[in-house]
């Protein structure tokens, strides 16, 4: 995997993510807000803008049918990253058709995945044209399914400069549903099951569903951008050591 990490990104990366922050900046921004067409729909969503832009990020979804994300969005605002967060496809006033199983569909084959990852190119390429600040630098940042669109909107789109990634697999998605079914939604997995065990069942278990996996590794090695991947020990959603060792 061809991925830089910069130590000055790492750092301000890390001031934000502190509960509480020391070098805040103002709180004041703006909100506005846009749409956008992707792949035959319109995207609805907000951009925040503070008063001093250091960095910008489009906030990339989960599996969950979410409207835009206001609550992280302002935080992120007030230490002087501008945000992009729009409702995902299908959801709020965004429109198109919400994949996932809650509605008895697959949201994590090949062809959805594709079409998540052009949601958030395009958001990119509109969020580009509203920055006043040409050099600005964009990035996605995202939770758990984003973990997949990113790496596919990154290798596809040069104005994306950097990603920031929470509790999201490097594994394939085959692999990920594995361990889920493993794990069973057991909040005490870990008191009663090994690294070595939760390996082999990921890697072994038969499939229960059969579609064309998403590998990561296939677009994260065609990117020379910075990366921050940030993982809970206890995560029973995936295999964080086994996503850490790849």
């Amino acid at each position: 995997m061809n991925i830089n990490f910069s130590s000055n990104l790492f750092l301000w990366l890390l001031f934000i993510i502190l509960p509480e922050m020391v070098f805040s900046q103002s709180a004041d921004f703006t909100i506005q807000d846009v749409k956008f067409e992707s792949q035959g729909v319109t995207l609805a969503g907000s951009i925040l803008t503070p008063k001093k832009t250091v960095a910008a990020v489009v906030i990339v979804h989960g599996s969950d049918p979410v409207k835009r994300d206001m609550d992280f969005a302002k935080r992120l605002a007030k230490e002087g990253i501008a945000v992009l967060t729009y409702d995902k496809r299908g959801v709020g006033e965004s429109g198109g058709v919400y994949v996932g199983p809650s509605v008895g569909t697959n949201n994590i084959d090949t062809t959805n995945l594709d079409l998540l990852s052009h949601d958030a190119s395009a958001a990119v390429n509109t969020f580009r044209t509203y920055l006043k600040d040409k050099k600005t630098p964009i990035g996605l940042i995202g939770f758990s399914q984003a973990g997949w669109v990113i790496p596919i909107a990154a290798s596809k789109n040069p104005q994306i400069e950097f990603m920031i990634l929470f509790s999201c697999p490097t594994i394939t998605t085959l692999e990920q549903l594995r361990f889920q079914f493993y794990t069973n939604g057991n909040n005490n997995f870990w008191e009663n099951h090994t690294e070595s065990d939760a390996r082999e069942h990921t890697k072994n278990d038969p499939d229960r569903y059969q579609f064309v996996a998403t590998d990561p590794k296939i677009s994260l090695n065609t990117l020379s951008i910075p990366g921050l991947w940030l993982f809970g020990e206890k995560d029973i959603q995936i295999p964080v050591k086994l996503c850490m060792s790849n």
